[in-house]
């Protein structure tokens, strides 16, 4: 059998299949720029449901509208910052881990410098805000649509050469992404780890940088604003600085350590594809950010009860995320400083059933779900739309999950190459009778 061109396991394919990979690679750029122009201080947020309808007829049959999506500057600067993490990455130094094995038997060698980079970004903008004021770092904020183009392109592009490298001689292809729908495969993606050299991968390098600090970015643009209007950082209000600080930290430590993202889905299982690559680029640092986007031109005051609260909760979240994947990350590098129980399944591979582990299968979404929540609470009650992330995550969230104990339910040994890939089969509902919930538990 040739490990590069092994087929998906299952003839159902997720996400409804080609039709609903169609509808989903149209329909997320759309619902970008939607949550852009659906909550704008121009058109309100939500604008009236009564003009939704005329509005939508009036912008989509307007050329000018077409020709505002588009600016070549704002492109440019797009470019210019994909490019600068490009070369952070080759210059910065990092070390060198390695991945989870691959059906060849290899395991990947991934440089770590992620927050390097981000440090390194940080400094930039704050220097330039320091030197030429608030108003010098306003351009994310009045160019937003146009960098929202800019990173649909970006994400389309990358998808198309992705999709036509994949079908070079040797080419490890994802086990869901080689149907022979050129709609799916395309959506899903067809290679493994497309544009993988060295020590250089690019879905690892697309998630990390460009979007999630970029997606910080964004946010300190937001606060650049509402610090012009409002004469400058002393009056920028509490809410604000809340989405400022919730989401830099979650990037940060995300960013920080970066060698857990290794063991995600995204990057054992999924493969490089529009899906991914529009996700990461485009739905992250410019839909993720909507919160700090109403606050720059809707002020909220929280005073300090209501920030304590808001600060308290978020916190029972990042608790939870990072003790859980603590224990997730030791237990996988052979480490158990807490004793934790497991369980050994006939394929010799291990479960942890305490811990945060033994509250439910993926306690890491959970705390993911209430920092979202928490996010989205300085924004106050006054429309829905800045809760649409935290409904969004759920979606996702919950999808993941789904797909991720069918496959592990699935999973039985299968020879490759040199290597087992091995997968639970039954040893999978014993664990789940042992870890019953889900995400939340006694919920979910």
């Amino acid at each position: 059998m040739n490990p590069s061109h092994y087929k998906a396991m299952s003839a159902e394919n997720p996400f409804l299949g080609p039709p609903g990979a169609f509808f989903i690679s149209i329909g997320v750029p759309s619902t970008i720029y939607a949550l852009h122009f659906g909550c704008s201080e121009t058109n309100g947020c939500p604008p009236n449901p009564t003009q939704i309808p005329q509005r939508v007829a009036s912008a989509l049959s307007d050329p000018e509208w077409w020709k505002g999506l588009w600016d070549t500057k704002a492109t440019l600067m797009y470019l210019a910052w994909y490019a600068f993490c490009l070369v952070a990455w080759a210059m910065l130094p990092g070390s060198r881990v390695q991945g989870t094995m691959l059906r060849t038997g290899e395991k990947k060698l991934y440089k770590i410098n992620a927050f390097s980079t981000f440090l390194l970004a940080l400094c930039l903008t704050f220097c330039t805000i320091y030197l030429y004021g608030p108003h010098s770092f306003t351009f994310l904020h009045s160019k937003f649509v146009n960098f929202i183009t800019a990173s649909i392109l970006v994400a389309f592009v990358e998808s198309v050469v992705c999709y036509a490298a994949s079908f070079r001689p040797g080419a490890l292809l994802a086990l869901g992404g080689n149907t022979g729908n050129f709609i799916y495969d395309f959506y899903i993606g067809r290679e493994l780890n497309p544009f993988s050299f060295g020590t250089f991968d690019l879905k690892t390098f697309n998630e990390l940088r460009p979007s999630l600090i970029l997606w910080v970015l964004v946010d300190i643009s937001m606060v650049c604003e509402q610090a012009v209007r409002r004469g400058g950082f002393a009056n920028v209000t509490d809410s604000l600085w809340l989405v400022l600080l919730f989401q830099s930290v979650y990037v940060g430590d995300s960013l920080y350590y970066e060698s857990a993202i290794l063991t995600t889905m995204d990057i054992t299982t999924d493969g490089g594809g529009f899906m991914l690559t529009v996700g990461i680029l485009s739905l992250v640092p410019f839909a993720y950010s909507l919160q700090a986007s109403y606050l720059a031109f809707t002020p909220v005051v929280l005073g300090p009860v209501r920030t304590i609260m808001i600060l308290g909760f978020n916190f029972v979240g990042y608790w939870i995320f990072r003790g859980a994947n603590a224990e997730k990350n030791d237990f996988r590098n052979g480490g158990n400083p807490k004793n934790l129980k497991f369980m050994t399944t006939e394929s010799g591979s291990k479960l942890l059933t305490s811990g945060w582990w033994g509250c439910s299968r993926h306690p890491n979404y959970f705390g993911d779900l209430l920092m979202a929540l928490a996010w989205s609470l300085p924004t106050g009650f006054s429309t829905p739309i800045t809760y649409v992330y935290v409904l969004y995550f759920l979606v996702l969230l919950v999808h993941r999950q789904r797909r991720d104990d069918e496959a592990c339910e699935k999973k039985s040994v299968v020879v490759l190459a040199s290597s087992e890939f091995y997968m639970y089969g039954k040893d999978w509902h014993k664990y789940m009778q042992l870890v019953p919930y889900r995400i939340i538990p006694y919920v979910y």
